[in-house]
C-alpha cells in the first residue's frame, strides 16, 4: 500500500480511500493500515458502527479536507450498511486551456473547375471589367474569389490541440502521417476491409518509424552531452519533468504595435540625418534611364503565378494553390489589374496590408515580456536563429561549404559580417526614393515605388478571452 500512495501528489490534491478495511474492533486507531495511511496526511474519519453486528469494518480517509455529517443506514440486502458523508473540496486554480480555435476550409471537397467558373460567373464582362479604376477592378476580381470561396467551402471552426512540435519529426515521418491520415479518412468512408488493413499497416509502420527516430534522435543528443553534466541534466530533465504550458498572457495587439513602432523609433534616432537632396551622391542623373514600366504578356503573368512557391496569408481571398491552379481561366482580368497597376503607376490599396501574429522567439519565454515575440513566417531559406533544427553550428556549416566550393571553382571569396537590428524596418522611405531618382528612375515607374511604399497598414491578431481572437489595424505613413 505504501507503494501505491506514494505515487499521488502529496499537495492539496483531493484524495480519498475508502473501504471495508475490517480492523480489530479493540484496535482500530492502532492497526497497521491506520498508521500507514497516517503517515500520508490521510485523516481518519469516525464513524458509526457499519456493520450489522455493530462493528466498524468500512473506513473513510481523506485529504486534505476531513468528512463531515457521517452517517451509516442499515440495508436489508446486506450485512454493510450504507455509508454517507459530505466533505468540501477545494478550489483548484484553473488549467490553461490547451485547446486553440481553428478556422478552417475543407478545400478537398470542391473542384477548381467549380471555383473557376462560379468566380467568371460573378465578374463582369473583360471589356466592363478593363473600364473600371484601378481599385475598383482589383476589389471586384477579389471579392468575386472570396465570396465563391464562401459558397462552395465556407469556413468551419474546430478545436486543436495547442501541442509542442518534435524535433524528431523528420520530413519523411510528416510525409508518412499524411498518408496514414488520408488512409484512415478513406477507410471512415469506405468501410472496407481493404482500406483497413492498409490503413492498419500504415499505422504499424509509422509507430515503428516514430519509435525509431526518438531513440535515435535521444541517442544522439545523450552521446554527444556524455562530457557535459549540464546538458546531460537539462535532457533528463525535459523528459522527466516537461515544461508546463505557458501562462496566458496581458498582453494586448496594441502593445505590440507600440512596441514595435517605438522600438523602430529608437533605432532611427541613432542614425546621422538622411542626405538631403543638394548633397544626394551622384545628384539626379540627367539622363532618365526608366521612365515607364513594362507591361506584361499573358503568358509571362501564368509562368510567374505558376513558379510562385503556394504560400497563403489569411487576408488572401482564395488559397494560392488553388489560384495556381485556376489562373488560366481568370488569366485576363489578373493581366489585366497588373498592367493597370504598372501603366498608372499606382499599387491597389487592398495589396497594402499585412497580417502580423506575434509569437514566441522560444517556448521557455516570459510570455509577459513583450520583448519576447517576433513576427512569424518570417524566415529566410538560409536563416539558422529562432528554427528548428538549426543553431549557430549549421550557419558555419553553410558558410565553410560555400567557401569551399568557391575556393575549388578557383573563385575569389568576400566575407562581411552585419548584425543590424530591424534592419528592413528602419529603411528610411524618403532615402530610398531619393537614391531611385538618382539611378535615373522617374515617371510612372517612381511613382509605383511610391505608392507602394505609402498608405501600407498591418493587421495585429490576438487571443483574448479564450479562444477570441482580436483584430488591431494600425496604419502606416
Amino acid at each position: 500500500m505504501d507503494t501505491l500512495l506514494s505515487v499521488f501528489p502529496s499537495d492539496t490534491t483531493p484524495l480519498m480511500v475508502l473501504g471495508d478495511f475490517n480492523p480489530p474492533f479493540d484496535k482500530l486507531h492502532s492497526s497497521g493500515p491506520l498508521a500507514l495511511l497516517n503517515l500520508f496526511s490521510l485523516s481518519f474519519n469516525s464513524c458509526p458502527p457499519t456493520h450489522k453486528e455493530g462493528n466498524v469494518l468500512d473506513l473513510v480517509f481523506t485529504h486534505p479536507s476531513p468528512a463531515t455529517d457521517m452517517t451509516a443506514t442499515p440495508l436489508h440486502i446486506s450485512d454493510h450498511h450504507l455509508v454517507s458523508f459530505t466533505i468540501t473540496l477545494p478550489i483548484l486554480p484553473k488549467r490553461n486551456s490547451q485547446h486553440l480555435s481553428l478556422t478552417r476550409r475543407n478545400l478537398h471537397s470542391i473542384f477548381p473547375s467549380s471555383v473557376a467558373s462560379c468566380t467568371l460567373s460573378s465578374l463582369p464582362d473583360h471589356d466592363s471589367f478593363s473600364s473600371l479604376p484601378l481599385d475598383s477592378a482589383t476589389d471586384t476580381l477579389l471579392s468575386s474569389l472570396s465570396s465563391t470561396m464562401d459558397l462552395l467551402c465556407p469556413l468551419s471552426t474546430i478545436r486543436r490541440k495547442n501541442s509542442s512540435t518534435a524535433p524528431w519529426l523528420s520530413d519523411v515521418l510528416r510525409n508518412n502521417r499524411r498518408e496514414l491520415r488520408s488512409a484512415a479518412r478513406k477507410w471512415k468512408k469506405s468501410k472496407l476491409d481493404t482500406d483497413l488493413i492498409s490503413y492498419r499497416t500504415l499505422l504499424s509502420k509509422f509507430s515503428l518509424d516514430v519509435t525509431s527516430a526518438k531513440t535515435s534522435f535521444y541517442k544522439e543528443k545523450l552521446e554527444t552531452s556524455a562530457q557535459d553534466d549540464r546538458k546531460l541534466h537539462n535532457i533528463f530533465s525535459s523528459l522527466l519533468n516537461p515544461p508546463a504550458p505557458p501562462s496566458p498572457s496581458s498582453l494586448t495587439a496594441e502593445d505590440f504595435a507600440t512596441f514595435y513602432t517605438e522600438k523602430i523609433e529608437r533605432i532611427c534616432q541613432t542614425f546621422t540625418s538622411p542626405p538631403t537632396s543638394s548633397t544626394s551622391h551622384s545628384q539626379h542623373s540627367t539622363t532618365p534611364s526608366l521612365m515607364q514600366l513594362s507591361t506584361v504578356a499573358a503568358e509571362e503573368v501564368l509562368q510567374i503565378i505558376r513558379s510562385c512557391n503556394p504560400t497563403t496569408c489569411p487576408l488572401d481571398p482564395i488559397p494560392s494553390a488553388m489560384l495556381q491552379t485556376i489562373s488560366p481561366d481568370l488569366l485576363p482580368f489578373i493581366t489585366t489589374a497588373i498592367n493597370g497597376s504598372l501603366t498608372s503607376g499606382h499599387v491597389p490599396t487592398i495589396f497594402k496590408k499585412a497580417r502580423v501574429i506575434p509569437i514566441l522567439k522560444k517556448p521557455v519565454l516570459d510570455p509577459s515580456d513583450i520583448s519576447n515575440y517576433r513576427p512569424n513566417n518570417l524566415h529566410g531559406p538560409n536563416q539558422s536563429g529562432f528554427k528548428a533544427a538549426h543553431s549557430t553550428e549549421t550557419a558555419l556549416l553553410a558558410v565553410t561549404e560555400k567557401l569551399h566550393a568557391a575556393r575549388s571553382a578557383e573563385l575569389s571569396s568576400v566575407l562581411i559580417l552585419l548584425d543590424l537590428s530591424a534592419a528592413f524596418d528602419t529603411v528610411n522611405h524618403k532615402t530610398l526614393l531619393s537614391t531611385l531618382r538618382s539611378l535615373g528612375i522617374c515617371g510612372t515607374a517612381w511613382e509605383w515605388f511610391a505608392s507602394y511604399l505609402d498608405g501600407r497598414s498591418y493587421q495585429i491578431p490576438w487571443l483574448l478571452l479564450g479562444s477570441q481572437r482580436v483584430w488591431w489595424t494600425f496604419h502606416l505613413g
